[in-house]
């Protein structure tokens, strides 16, 4: 027998606001993140805007990890996990006992570090490395940062299936929790922003000057941006049993890989992802009240997300993208998508898309809820996922009963 899985916990670390109070009220005001970038010098890029998390101090977050032991990533991951824990109501020493364990995704991992130990080794002439910072390398840490954080024994794993792997991890997680074997898990994604992310997105032209405007016409990219997201999952029956909240339920997701081209979306492989999903999760696509969508502001994914929704559903339901607000968090993203679907349907409304400014006559018709966030009462929310590589990956959140 498979157990129910809910979600008692929400732990944002963004740009637009650290914790559910904050993250939600920007969500519900469509405010930015966006600002001029500080993590290196930007200045000899024509683009130089991000999605970073201003002021950071990991030491008001942890309270078991040395910061000075950690990459800004990890860091973002353990700081979101404490809080999801903290929002969940769960006693931190009952849970470092219980079977439980993280999964969390990630596109660039501690590439940071990595940009950090390049610039240290020129300087130095390629003497020697500061081993300290060697050991902040391995992507493997930001699970283990999770893990250590929060004294759990359970698994830890990183998933590095770029801008799709929060949901990746969510799955996993869902997987873990209603097989028996996990009783509880921290799952999402974390990422900072870096040269070479900004770098490569803007020699592939998909880097945007200011304002990230998903589905609107005249949209030219995306805005990279950074933060950790994570969420706390747990059986139905623990939560019920030890009377905590809950936000919401996880009905099931689907995973696919298109393997058709490195960066190119592929729109029927996005339609089969939703189809998957929706037989996972035991619903059909009329029963979706509303998309968290993937939504980069790129032309090419834009549009691919747009066909594959009118291809999956008869009447699309709302479809909003966070990252105009955010910027494109990488593997936090759907992280992020998960944690808005979720306030969403707690305090009932829906994320605005931001900077829309008229509809796109290339795409096919869809309700992009521009510019301002909108009342609605939601029971079921789809949150898309899609990456580099082809890899779709699509989480169904149920209303809690």
């Amino acid at each position: 027998m498979t157990r129910r899985v809910v979600i008692t916990g929400l732990g944002p670390v963004s740009s637009i606001g650290i914790g559910t109070v904050e993250f939600g009220a920007a969500l519900r005001t469509g405010r930015t993140g966006i600002s001029p970038i500080t993590s290196f010098d930007a200045s000899g890029f024509p683009h130089f805007m991000a999605g970073e998390v201003q002021g950071f101090e990991p030491t008001k977050f942890v309270q078991v990890l040395d910061p000075s032991q950690w990459g800004r990533t990890s860091l973002f991951a353990a700081s979101a996990a404490r809080l999801a824990v903290e929002h969940a109501g769960m006693d931190p020493d009952r849970l470092a006992a219980s079977a439980a364990g993280s999964s969390i995704g990630t596109t660039s991992g501690e590439s940071q570090v990595i940009e950090h130990l390049t610039e240290q080794s020129l300087a130095a002439g390629f003497t020697g490395l500061d081993p300290a910072l060697v050991r902040q390398v391995p992507a493997s840490r930001l699970a283990h940062a999770v893990n250590r954080e929060l004294g759990l024994t359970g698994e830890a794993t990183t998933i590095s299936t770029a801008c799709a792997a929060s949901n990746y991890a969510l799955g996993y997680a869902y997987d873990l929790i209603s097989s028996g074997e996990l009783d509880y898990m921290l799952a999402g994604g974390a990422d900072s922003v870096i040269r070479w992310a900004h770098a490569g997105f803007y020699r592939l032209g998909a880097l945007t000057a200011e304002a990230c405007a998903p589905f609107s016409q005249g949209r030219s990219g995306i805005l990279t941006g950074e933060g950790g997201a994570v969420l706390f999952l747990e059986s139905l029956d623990s939560a019920v049993d030890r009377g905590a909240e809950i936000l919401a339920e996880i009905l099931g997701y689907g995973l696919n890989c298109d393997a058709n081209h490195m960066v190119a979306p592929d729109s029927a492989s996005i339609a089969e992802c939703m189809r998957l999903a929706h037989r996972n999760a035991g619903i059909t696509a009329a029963d979706v009240d509303y998309i968290c969508a993937h939504g980069t502001g790129t032309p090419a994914n834009d549009s691919a997300e747009a066909r594959a929704v009118v291809e999956v559903f008869e009447q699309p339901p709302p479809i909003s993208s966070i990252k105009s607000m955010l910027g494109h968090t990488m593997g936090a993203a759907s992280g992020f998508g998960a944690i808005a679907s979720v306030l969403g349907m707690t305090q009932g409304f829906i994320p605005p898309t931001m900077n829309f400014t008229a509809a796109d006559p290339d795409l096919p018709p869809i309700d992009p809820v521009a510019n301002r966030a909108r009342t609605a009462m939601l029971r079921i929310v789809q949150n898309n996922g899609f990456a580099f590589g082809g890899n779709n990956a699509i989480v169904i959140f149920g209303r809690a009963a």
